[in-house]
């Protein structure tokens, strides 16, 4: 950790704590339902696995995460502390899709964002079975183009390699668009009918597909009036 700010002040204290590099983006994971290692790392894809382990090894330490075992496998889990922090990260997360709204081409992750989608889907309005979305995004390395959603059973995997499925859907178009579009920039129909995006399949699926998807929570976050 940092070294410390030697003030009495609570905000001196917790941030003793939380302005590490990196620290509240770990929460902002836990706090967002993962719990394993493997899965922290996939919503924080460009920090170092033993950063990782270091900054977890901080939270335990301090109270605000507990390590658990189950089934043999080691669960990262908020304890009331850093349940209270909830709050925090939302507030941050506000604040900051309000007041600074430039994205840098470093700042858009394919990889990222399909995993944010993955946690953010209306189960309840998706066709029955398996449901297999393709994404090929325009505008990013040819490695980094073509990723898959498989969504099954109330559940839903993010692939990097082509699952061998029969794909219902397949979104094309703009890394930055899409990335827009979840942060509540611009909305599906606008970026439909732009071109940047395109979504091909049945009739039934280009209609329903944006409704598959509940949006970041930080969408409907008011921005300021252009004056």
């Amino acid at each position: 950790m940092g070294g410390p700010y030697h003030q009495f002040c609570p905000v001196a204290k917790a941030m003793e704590l939380l302005d590490e590099r990196w620290t509240l983006l770990v929460v902002r994971e836990l706090v967002c339902g993962s719990q394993r290692f493997n899965d922290l790392r996939r919503g924080l894809p460009r920090m170092s696995p033993t950063l990782l382990s270091k900054r977890l090894h901080q939270l335990v330490k301090a109270g605000v995460v507990e390590r658990q075992v189950v089934d043999g496998e080691s669960r990262y889990v908020l304890t009331a502390a850093g349940a209270e922090l909830g709050p925090v990260i939302e507030a941050l997360g506000a604040w900051g899709i309000r007041w600074i709204g430039h994205l840098g081409d470093v700042d858009l992750d394919p990889k990222l964002l399909l995993w944010d989608m993955h946690r953010n889907i209306d189960f309840a309005v998706l066709p029955g079975g398996r449901t297999v979305v393709k994404f090929d995004f325009t505008g990013v390395p040819v490695r980094q183009r073509e990723w898959w959603l498989v969504i099954e059973g109330g559940e839903a995997d993010v692939c990097d390699a082509d699952p061998g499925f029969d794909i219902d859907a397949t979104v094309k178009g703009s890394l930055r668009r899409l990335v827009q579009v979840w942060r509540g920039d611009c909305t599906w129909a606008a970026a439909l009918a732009s071109g940047e995006v395109a979504v091909s399949g049945s009739v039934a699926v280009r209609r329903g597909l944006p409704t598959w998807f509940t949006l970041s929570g930080f969408a409907a976050v008011p921005r300021p009036v252009s004056a």
